[in-house]
């Protein structure tokens, strides 16, 4: 994935419709049984005819047809428009999902506000990476490789050696929703060092997950890393070292709270 990221790469595919003819209650129903859909598109075969939300169905008669309380001055988007704009209708227009149509004006997706945020997290985490292979690069003179894949959490070793336990709340929230960014890991000759990532690495442990994505990078020889020293005299050797601190509040929230 190049350049600035489109709406097609980020979008939903397979997206979840109703029919113009199908009855208030069916939809009010399909609403509440489909997880985290507060809307549908109304199609007519592909063809996008309305959308409608929640609020259309609220004291409207239950036998009526969608089509009788869709709302038809819809706002779409293209699978080649920049996540950057979509996000910015998103923002303006105060809908929280587009339905995307291609040049025939077919249904081909669906783009959510959390699909944007997830677009910009996954921008992130490489810029991390870079910055630290430069790093090692510097220090060590070894050639980098770098690669993305699932890691196994009982084969870290951390390098910090606490997590704050009123974070650990916000990181399970993403995790549920896919919006953690992947971690960074150094594999070093077969040693997995958690580089970045530990109050979403101890989240995930505390809700039963035992492997996530990761950038791992990967030293062509291996070297003596300072943060695998400072673990190792910190007793680091599993996550399960780790310690949730639950007396005391994230530094980045205690300076919000003096700024006051």
């Amino acid at each position: 994935m190049t350049g600035k990221p489109t709406v097609g790469e980020y979008m939903t595919r397979d997206v979840e419709t109703v029919s113009p003819d199908d009855t208030v209650a069916t939809v009010a129903r399909r609403m509440v049984e489909t997880a985290g859909h507060k809307g549908f598109p109304v199609t007519d075969g592909r063809t996008v005819e309305g959308f409608v939300s929640a609020g259309d169905l609220l004291l409207a008669d239950e036998e009526a047809p969608v089509f009788t309380v869709m709302s038809e001055d819809l706002i779409v988007a293209h699978p080649e428009m920049k996540v950057t704009d979509a996000a910015r209708v998103i923002l303006r227009s105060g809908i929280q999902k587009l339905p995307v149509v291609d040049d025939a004006d077919n249904l081909v997706g669906i783009i959510s506000n959390t699909d944007v945020v997830r677009s910009q997290i996954e921008r992130a985490t490489p810029g991390k990476v870079g910055k630290l292979m430069r790093t090692l690069e510097q220090i060590h003179g070894v050639t980098l490789g770098e690669e993305r894949r699932e890691v196994a959490l009982d084969e870290l070793i951390p390098t910090q050696s606490r997590v704050y336990a009123d974070e650990l709340e916000g990181r399970q929230y993403e995790l549920e929703r896919g919006l953690a960014e992947p971690l960074v890991v150094i594999d070093n000759g077969g040693v997995l060092h958690l580089a970045d990532g530990h109050h979403r690495v101890m989240a995930a442990h505390e809700m039963g997950v035992e492997t996530m994505d990761a950038y791992v990078i990967i030293p062509e020889t291996p070297v003596d890393l300072g943060m695998a020293r400072t673990a190792e005299k910190e007793g680091l050797h599993s996550i399960g070292d780790i310690e949730i601190v639950d007396y005391a509040r994230h530094p980045l929230v205690e300076t919000t709270k003096r700024l006051q």
